[in-house]
């Protein structure tokens, strides 16, 4: 096709004169705000590409760092939030920590470095009771707009989205009580984490609420520390078992599986013997064997809020917007939702387990 054709062909489907439309992708002036979009509306829909100096230019690049990707629930998390941002226009920026490599302070200095207009940190140092809180004043400071997900401090101005896990272990403990299990128990993460620590204070609370007991007691024989990792999950719950547990409640569906690997390695049915409910409810974890019944977190609704919080925090509500404002500081807690699939079921007779060299392999 000719040049002229293409005019034509622009023109046409624009309503206007070839001569507009040449004055258009020439990036003359005289030529009506209206008139220029029906031009380069026209370019979209016949599948020309526009002159490098008219394309559509981002709003600028968002930052997401998060701990690791091996954990399918990051991967899907960073899914949500990468697509809310290039709906508002901007293009987000995938940083992710991994053993040995970058740290999180590093890759944030690496973001700020290259202009970004905010950052959002998933599961960061901010979750971390033990870490030193001052690097994100000194984010404030350079005037870096950021939002912080799972984890919460008072000692930081800034948006926290959070699931609650509190509320995810009522529902699972009132789960597994309804089963007729009265031995529960909770793989968790280690204890400094935010998201461990309530946790804990809402198995602790749901268990005395459903099945009475001394809470000291209960945070004592019930609760066991590991890594959010499949072989944490196994270590924590052969601890558990050692104990006489009949059901298992995993902080996060990588340790699940972990917990079912144990259970088998003794010989034990899942959920004939042992139950077991996972946190997260990942992409794919309905397909295991069994399907795993978990607590969802609600990843689009807790990844578009972040989007959200961090374009107030920008100060534009989105690419058009205009000055900063001033940082908000509050946590949006998110309700997660119990989904019953086939790793529970009624507690074995008995209530609990027997030793395991008293098991006997099908």
């Amino acid at each position: 096709m000719t040049a002229p054709a293409r005019l034509a062909d622009i023109a046409a489907q624009a309503g206007v004169s070839e001569a507009t439309v040449s004055r258009v992708l020439n990036g003359k002036p005289g030529v009506a705000a209206t008139t220029r979009q029906s031009v380069l509306a026209a370019l979209d829909v016949l599948g020309y590409e526009r002159p490098v100096r008219l394309r559509r230019r981002s709003a600028g690049l968002v930052g997401l760092i998060t701990p690791e990707l091996e954990n399918p629930i990051f991967p899907a998390l960073a899914q949500v939030i990468g697509q809310a941002l290039t709906r508002q226009g901007y293009t987000p920026v995938l940083a992710t920590q991994t053993p040995g490599g970058s740290t999180e302070d590093e890759l944030t200095e690496m973001l700020v470095e290259r202009g970004v207009s905010g950052i959002i940190f998933v599961s960061g140092l901010h979750a971390d009771t033990t870490a030193d809180m001052d690097r994100y004043a000194r984010l404030r400071a350079q005037d870096v707009p950021f939002v912080l997900v799972d984890g919460f401090s008072p000692l930081v101005s800034a948006p926290f989205i959070s699931p609650d896990d509190r509320g995810a272990m009522q529902l699972a403990v009132a789960h597994l009580v309804s089963l007729g299990h009265t031995r529960l128990g909770l793989a968790v993460g280690p204890r400094r984490f935010v998201p461990v620590q309530r946790k804990i204070e809402g198995f602790v609370r749901a268990v005395g609420e459903q099945l009475g007991g001394d809470p000291a007691e209960v945070e004592r024989e019930r609760i066991q520390h590991s890594l959010y990792t499949l072989e944490g999950g196994q270590a924590a719950a052969a601890a558990l078992m050692d104990r006489g547990c009949t059901a298992i409640v995993c902080a996060s569906d990588m340790m699940a599986l972990g917990a079912i690997r144990a259970a088998r390695q003794r010989g034990l049915r899942v959920p004939g013997d042992v139950s077991v409910v996972g946190f997260d409810d990942s992409p794919l974890i309905a397909f295991t064997d069994p399907p795993l019944t978990t607590v969802r977190k609600p990843v689009p609704a807790m990844g578009q809020a972040a989007v959200r919080a961090l374009l107030e925090e920008i100060g534009d509500g989105g690419p058009a917007g205009g000055g900063r404002r001033a940082p908000v500081h509050g946590e949006f807690v998110f309700m997660p939702e119990l989904v019953v699939r086939g790793s529970t079921a009624s507690a074995p007779r008995g209530a609990s387990l027997p030793h395991p060299r008293d098991t006997r392999r099908p």
